[in-house]
């Protein structure tokens, strides 16, 4: 018996405990060097999926991260079938444990269709009897949204470690899928402006471009036909994207002598991507590099470089109040020296800016989401609804429901 598997089967047993049990996310613990040790997965698909991970290269990937010295992080693990895990190492004692979080989908598979492309994948595995079954329960597997993901994930790290990591370290590394096939109907109108708010963060070079990710990722399934190969559609989906932001960046000031062959470079990373966890990386860091290229050639030249640091600032706060000594504390000037020379470079009052960066970002929810006035007015931290409809009258010269109307 494995030394350490009391403390394994503890761990599990704390672990399902802060998990929901409808959920079936499993969790398995594995030594080092990625002998099996215990598992919360039911015994009649255990072997099966234990047998998954490996032969999918989850595995293999895992062992060969945990031997960089950096690995106190959790890391999600993609596959070529679209199936996705999380790895978290216990270091506290020296018989480290591994700790393997999932499988989960990103969106509900099909099965005649996950079942070729399990062939497909593992045709030169000395024993392909299992898959048959293996297709059969995938399906029933959890499927849940990235953001979904990766709180257990972190639940489960922060427990095991008693680290207090966040949700950042995802934003960090990128690694949700985009744009993915979504489970549901597509409600084509909100498809197109989630997209649309997309490409115009690219073209105004818009750093604060989060919320309107997130909008996008919930209701733009990427490119809807569905094939024998379920890395194929993701890659196409990428290639896809990838051209209309080398467009809208275009169209917002990057050098075609830049932006056409970035893209080339980055559709041709897609082509080589091995699994979905490659691709979800690369799928952001290509929209991360773009809106930045973007942005910094929009920048104002004439700004100092004090000024911009606050503008740059104020774009990604919009949705907390923001005080004029906050930004002076943030580039090490007085509150009165900063607002004057603020004035003088922009032309506007660190109010009046805030107020127009506030306006900018409520016409890309009005165009994206379905939000109400009074929760858009909410999230971007005006006062009231009512402040907000006149400051947006004010700026635009008609109410926030009359640019909606107009838009749509």
């Amino acid at each position: 018996m494995y030394p350490g598997i009391t403390r394994a089967e503890q761990n599990l047993l704390l672990l399902q405990s802060i998990l929901p049990a409808d959920e079936k996310l499993y969790i398995w613990c594995y030594s080092r060097d990625g002998a099996y040790i215990a598992s919360s997965c039911p015994r009649s698909v255990r072997d099966m999926l234990d047998q998954a991970f490996r032969a999918l290269g989850g595995m293999k990937m895992t062992l060969e991260y945990i031997q960089k010295k950096d690995c106190n992080h959790p890391k999600i693990i993609g596959s070529s079938i679209g199936m996705q895990w999380a790895f978290s190492l216990e270091t506290e004692r020296n018989d480290d444990l591994l700790f393997i979080i999932g499988p989960v989908f990103y969106l509900r598979p099909d099965k005649s269709q996950l079942r070729r492309a399990l062939y497909a994948e593992l045709h030169d595995f000395d024993h392909t009897d299992w898959i048959p079954a293996l297709s059969k329960c995938l399906p029933e597997l959890p499927v849940m949204s990235f953001s979904v993901f990766t709180r257990y994930i972190l639940m489960v790290h922060n427990t095991l470690t008693s680290q207090q990591l966040g949700l950042e370290i995802f934003s960090q590394a990128r690694q949700e899928p985009f744009p993915h096939p979504a489970a549901g109907e597509r409600n084509r109108l909100h498809v197109y402006q989630a997209e649309q708010a997309l490409l115009e963060m690219v073209r105004t070079g818009n750093i604060n471009y989060q919320s309107a990710l997130k909008t996008s990722m919930e209701s733009s399934p990427g490119v809807p036909v569905q094939g024998q190969d379920p890395l194929r559609q993701m890659k196409t989906s990428l290639i896809v994207f990838t051209t209309l932001v080398s467009r809208a960046a275009m169209e917002g000031g990057l050098s075609p002598e830049i932006a056409y062959p970035l893209g080339d470079s980055y559709i041709q990373a897609a082509e080589n991507c091995r699994d979905s966890g490659e691709l979800s990386a690369l799928s952001h860091t290509m929209y991360h590099d773009y809106i930045y290229r973007v942005h910094h050639i929009r920048s104002n030249p004439n700004y100092s470089h004090a000024i911009q640091k606050c503008c740059d600032y104020i774009e990604l706060s919009l949705e907390r109040k923001i005080r004029a000594a906050d930004l002076a504390g943030l580039v090490g000037y007085t509150e009165y020296y900063l607002t004057e020379k603020f004035k003088n470079e922009t032309g506007q009052s660190i109010t009046q800016y805030i107020r127009n960066a506030r306006i900018n970002r409520a016409k890309v929810l009005l165009n994206s989401t379905t939000l109400s006035v009074a929760e858009i007015a909410e999230q971007l931290a005006f006062n009231t609804p009512n402040y907000f409809i006149q400051c947006f009258r004010n700026v635009t010269g008609c109410t926030p429901a009359q640019y909606r109307k107009r838009v749509v």
